[in-house]
């Protein structure tokens, strides 16, 4: 799972949207609230083609181990490379992939049957060993896995035959499971982990992987250069694109020009400043896509004027989500009553013990200056200047946060944007002398797996390194513990959605918007999945060329 970004939208009204055609995109016609159409799929490929050329708007990868994956970059790539044990489909639901089955003997086992079929680039047969040192290494400090809360209740992980893995746990865990479908359930070969050790991921320590595409170049600050594996053991998804080039283009114009020229054939993350210049154009198709991504403002600790869930609850009654939702997102997102999205849940065998909870949520209010006024009054806070730091250059972001300045000054407060450059942002998440000075920070997280359990509990968790604001409701970690011990989907569901009405009440959050994936293809390409589904999938291999390839 990753944490929230800047770094793992839809609800009911997206069980209709996700149903439209595939293929669907703007096709040229701007955006708008009422016309858009969602799909997770768009027209298979047709042809084979020499080079591909995509972007990576969020810039170069820090690192492509799949332990250490946990943001737009890395993941966009590195899913690419490392196939995980389970695979998440483009509509969010699980589907085997190097286990080909699983089964609980009891409520402390998981037993996984793997492929026999499976190699490594180099040829070397993927087997029981080369999964256990994949998972096993994320226990150790030296690796840094994002993901070492998966592992918090696991006993064991022995090989219990060539081709089969068994998993102990100290208590029952619902979450392990999917964990699979991500960075941490990816498998790398035992031999060359050890050999690579730290290194591995990076431009010098290299890969060793089994997925449809292997890493052949990484110039470091210019780009990076994959190649088809042709031996790759899905022959569905064996790539039509024989060369794959990664850009970091981060600049929104020079995105545009590129994209609009041809030099850049595609990208995910297209910034609503570029599709509205892409959307007015016939070179490509520009998709919209159902997406797990979430906007939210988060107060940084304790002593935060936002720490108070009144001011909290005091700034989500003056923003005006109807507006920012067409003026900032061009109506290419939902507004949200909490700070999970419903793709995360909605093809959960307990879909609609999910989908009620939600529905009992309060409703997302509308403004209401005067009520907000009394909140204020109420919190009398000593401090009504709350600084908010954003990604530097993210002009989706600060144009949120005007109108949360714009709205806050009539109830009192001042909201001070901290524009922070990108490693400053991705680090003030996990490193808390870089939240000195901070009150809040805008969040751009999305979550990875299917199931609201995982994020919600890094929020809400007294153990949870992102629980800044030293939150604890007792009642609500009762029930999340014993939504991830149960291992019945319907009773956890149930477990979860009583959690989610608690602190949904009292945890000091301003949930912002839900936006959609949005994605560009040219017209010589086409067959990615238009939805955030991508950023645990093997997108590429699904890449090909079009009738139009030669146009």
């Amino acid at each position: 799972m990753h944490a929230p970004r800047t770094t793992a939208l839809t609800f009911t009204a997206l069980l209709t949207l996700a149903a439209c055609s595939p293929g669907t995109g703007t096709g040229g016609k701007a955006a708008s609230p009422g016309a858009l159409k969602l799909t997770s799929t768009t027209p298979a490929a047709s042809g084979t083609l020499d080079e591909v050329t995509w972007n990576l708007p969020f810039g170069e990868p820090t690192t492509l181990d799949p332990a250490k994956v946990g943001d737009y970059s890395p993941n966009t790539v590195e899913a690419n490379l490392c196939d995980p044990l389970l695979r998440i489909r483009p509509d969010y639901s699980l589907a085997p992939g190097l286990a080909t089955s699983w089964s609980n003997p009891d409520d402390k086992t998981l037993v996984l049957n793997l492929r026999t079929d499976v190699s490594f680039w180099n040829g070397h047969a993927m087997t029981a060993e080369d999964v256990v040192a994949s998972l096993a290494r994320q226990r150790e400090t030296a690796t840094q896995s994002v993901n070492t809360q998966a592992l918090a209740n696991v006993s064991t992980i022995t090989a219990t035959g060539d081709h089969q893995v068994t998993v102990r746990f100290k208590t029952p865990d619902e979450l392990f499971l999917k964990y699979l479908a991500n960075g941490f359930g990816a498998v790398s070969e035992a031999a060359y982990l050890k050999k690579a050790g730290t290194s591995y991921g990076t431009a010098k320590g290299g890969l060793m992987c089994t997925g449809p595409f292997k890493l052949s170049s990484w110039r470091s600050g210019d780009s990076l250069t994959t190649v088809r594996n042709t031996a790759y053991w899905d022959t569905s998804l064996r790539p039509k694109v024989k060369k794959l080039t990664f850009l970091f283009v981060t600049d929104n114009s020079t995105l545009t020009s590129a994209l609009l020229s041809g030099q850049i054939d595609g990208s995910y993350e297209i910034p609503s400043t570029v599709a509205k210049a892409l959307s007015s154009s016939d070179i490509g198709t520009l998709y919209y896509g159902p997406s797990a991504q979430t906007v939210f403002v988060y107060p940084t600790g304790p002593k935060s004027p936002l720490a108070d869930h009144r001011i909290a609850q005091a700034l989500s009654l003056v923003l005006d989500r109807d507006a920012l939702v067409k003026n900032v997102y061009d109506g290419a997102a939902q507004k949200l009553k909490t700070f999970i999205p419903s793709l995360v849940w909605q093809k959960s065998e307990a879909a609609d013990v999910y989908a009620k909870g939600y529905d009992a949520l309060p409703a997302v209010p509308d403004v209401d200056v005067a009520k907000a006024k009394r909140l204020v009054d109420e919190a009398a806070p000593k401090q009504r200047t709350i600084s908010i730091a954003m990604g530097a250059g993210d002009q989706q972001s600060l144009q949120t946060l005007t109108f949360l300045q714009a709205a806050a000054k009539k109830i009192g407060l001042k909201i001070a944007v901290k524009q922070l450059q990108p490693t400053q942002m991705s680090g003030l998440f996990y490193d808390p002398s870089l939240r000195k000075g901070l009150d809040a920070t805008m969040a751009l997280g999305y979550i990875e797996i299917p199931d609201p359990l995982s994020y919600a509990q890094m929020f809400t968790s007294p153990l949870s390194p992102l629980n800044w604001i030293k939150y604890d409701n007792p009642e609500v970690t009762a029930l999340l513990t014993r939504s991830q011990a149960s291992l019945d989907p319907q009773a956890s569901a149930e477990l979860f959605t009583q959690a989610q009405a608690l602190y949904t009440a009292d945890l000091p959050m301003v949930p912002i918007s839900a936006p959609y994936e949005r994605m560009f293809m040219n017209k010589r390409i086409s067959g990615a999945p238009a939805s955030f589904a991508y950023i645990n999938m093997p997108w590429a291999a699904m890449l090909g060329g079009t009738d139009k390839a030669g146009s």
